[in-house]
């Protein structure tokens, strides 16, 4: 396309942009506009991009980091065939596919779930480390991001990592447009500030006019030609563009226009401007899954071995039977035990240092390009990504998660390391699956067996050691149970899970010495919960009692009463968990305070006999 063509092109993504948040009522338009003529100028000149096979291993790809654009998205799409204008037209309606933030459940070609900021450029380090450590194909990432999100930290903990790994198949462009929701931002129009800090992460740097499309193509070209260093293409924009009324205007944003058709009379009125995108290059399919079997490391029962030993050894193993398996870790690994990865798949190995947030970005992206990230960390310090995680669940991403150094039975290193949240963290989220082994064996083969499950899959590790209870060759399917004590003539339930199983046993056999016989029901799986085991118990005993090595609220005290929660009488239940605000002590010292170790789980145990039978 020429100059005219292509300024064209860009008062057309306007149009369009107005157009579908007239017909939903709301929107944002003004953002889209700000942004037309750098997404003109992409999309006409420099992406390669074959929409008919979103997943052509050679196909350039595009993030949307600023999700809220997404009419300037949804236009761009139209531009090129993906999407008609009847299609456009029917965005933010109930059923459509063009959804007030973009998401890759509902279009294949949109590579992750945006509109939380901070999200789009981390994601793009990601799938841009995949393209040059892993896929080996010069296919572009280009990310789109607004100058009001650059205030979040995720975006320089993704500077610095792009910038360290020199990810020059990376691009950023930066739409400082001035206006953020309720005025202006931080740096307004000062397009160095946003340079020297990419300068600064060892990024290469333009600066443009965002309006200027031979400025922009220039810019792009420059890019694409730059080896060693990512490029941010900083563009000085206007919000509204185009339109008299809206054109850096406040008060504007996220609003239909109100006059839509004088606004498009404006712009020059309705166009059906097709552009055909470059045809992306020819590139080799994605990796071949390796087809060894898979030999996982096995103990004997009686063994003490720490169920993070027993994660790194597993992971090891499952890298090398399966080809497509990756490992990350922020710069924990000695601890978490990743380390063990590392040694026999260094090329396979990401380290993301200590910044949580773009470890989990950076899974989000390699598994959009195929492979299966295991990302681990302290349990505590996942809490700092919870945002990736949550958004990941709305992109659909299938990745791993292993969060170790779980509870207060990590001892004297006090709270602040001490994960006591996360498995209530993690149960909320939409469709995952969350899993706390107690033994080696067991941790294995639910390492291996998070391979082959969808969605956000979140394994629990300890840091001490702890005797290894089953076999080898037992086998743990997800949403089950073990019973590990039962009789006819048994008074409660036990339930518990990882550290405090354990402690439940040595329970049992204290309280089956005085006569009193109880279950104990190893809940490995914690989502989904075995409900037929917890109801049968439930029907067979008269008593739960749950004890867990984390806060009372959303863990495992609750998934067993979601077993209950179908209209059928629910059970008398009891729960042990930490309630207090630990300190620094031993292991045992910290289990004793917090009132979930043998001792304290025996007492309660009588307690609740003692009361069963009074009349």
């Amino acid at each position: 396309m020429n100059h005219a063509e292509l300024v064209d092109l860009a008062q057309q993504l306007r149009v369009d942009s107005v157009r579908a948040a007239a017909a939903a009522g709301s929107g944002h338009p003004t953002s889209s506009m700000s942004a037309a003529d750098l997404m003109a100028v992409l999309l006409a000149h420099h992406l390669r991009y074959d929409f008919d096979r979103p997943e052509h291993p050679g196909n350039d790809r595009f993030v949307l980091s600023k999700g809220h654009a997404s009419p300037l998205l949804y236009s761009a799409y139209k531009a090129a065939g993906a999407v008609d204008d009847e299609e456009l037209l029917t965005f933010r309606e109930l059923g459509s596919r063009l959804e007030g933030h973009p998401t890759p459940q509902r279009l294949p070609w949109v590579e992750t779930a945006t509109g939380s900021l901070g999200q789009g450029l981390p994601i793009g380090v990601g799938i841009a480390l995949a393209g040059k450590r892993l896929d080996h194909a010069d296919y572009r990432v280009w990310v789109l991001c607004g100058d009001s999100e650059m205030a979040e930290g995720s975006i320089w903990e993704a500077a610095e990592h792009a910038g360290y790994e020199r990810l020059d198949n990376l691009t950023v462009i930066v739409d400082v447009n001035r206006l953020g929701q309720r005025g202006p931002t931080r740096h307004g129009h000062d397009l160095d500030a946003y340079a020297r800090r990419f300068r600064a992460f060892d990024w290469h740097t333009v600066e443009i006019d965002g309006h200027d499309v031979e400025a922009i193509d220039r810019a792009y070209g420059e890019a694409a030609s730059t080896k060693g260093q990512p490029t941010a293409i900083i563009a000085r924009t206007l919000k509204g563009k185009g339109v008299k009324a809206t054109e850096d205007r406040e008060g504007l944003h996220g609003k239909p226009l109100k006059d839509a058709d004088e606004a498009i009379e404006e712009l020059g009125g309705v166009r059906d401007l097709h552009v055909r995108v470059h045809e992306p290059p020819s590139g080799r399919s994605l990796h071949a899954v390796g087809d060894s079997t898979l030999d996982l490391p096995r103990w004997e029962r009686g063994e003490e071995v720490a169920t993070r030993d027993a994660y790194g050894r597993a992971l090891a193993a499952l890298g090398t039977a399966q080809a497509d398996v990756v490992a990350l870790d922020g710069e924990v690994g000695d601890s978490t035990r990743s380390e063990f990865f590392a040694k026999e798949h260094p090329e396979r190995y990401f380290e993301c240092y200590i910044a949580e947030q773009q470890m989990v970005a950076t899974a989000v992206g390699l598994a959009r390009r195929g492979w299966v990230p295991y990302a681990s960390t302290f349990a505590a310090f996942l809490t700092r990504a919870y945002d990736f995680v949550r958004m990941a669940s709305v992109s659909g991403s299938g990745i791993n998660l292993n969060g170790s150094h779980s509870g207060v039975s990590i001892g004297q290193d006090g709270p602040s390391q001490m994960g006591l949240e996360d498995l209530a963290m993690m149960r909320t989220v939409h469709g995952s699956t969350v899993l706390y082994p107690c033994d080696a064996n067991q941790t294995a083969k639910l390492v291996a067996a998070m391979a082959d499950l969808d969605g956000i899959r979140y394994l629990r590790t300890s840091r001490g050691e702890s005797p290894v209870l089953y076999g080898p060759d037992e086998e743990f399917p997800v949403g089950g149970s073990k019973v590990l004590r039962s009789s006819t003539g048994d008074r409660l339930t036990i339930v518990a899970a990882g550290v405090t199983l354990h402690e439940a046993l040595s329970a049992a056999d204290a309280l089956g010495a005085e006569g009193i016989d109880v279950r104990v029901i190893d809940l490995y799986s914690v989502k989904p919960v075995d409900r037929a085991t917890l109801r049968q118990a439930a029907e067979e005993t008269g008593c739960l009692l749950t004890v867990e090595d984390h806060r009372e609220e959303g863990g495992i005290g609750d998934a067993v009463l979601d077993a209950f929660l179908d209209g059928r009488p629910v059970p008398r239940l009891v729960r042990l968990a930490v309630r207090t605000m630990p300190g620094s002590a031993t292991p045992a010292e910290q289990l004793h305070a917090a009132g979930i170790d043998a001792e304290s789980i025996a007492a309660s145990a009588r307690l609740l006999v003692e009361e069963a039978v009074v009349p």
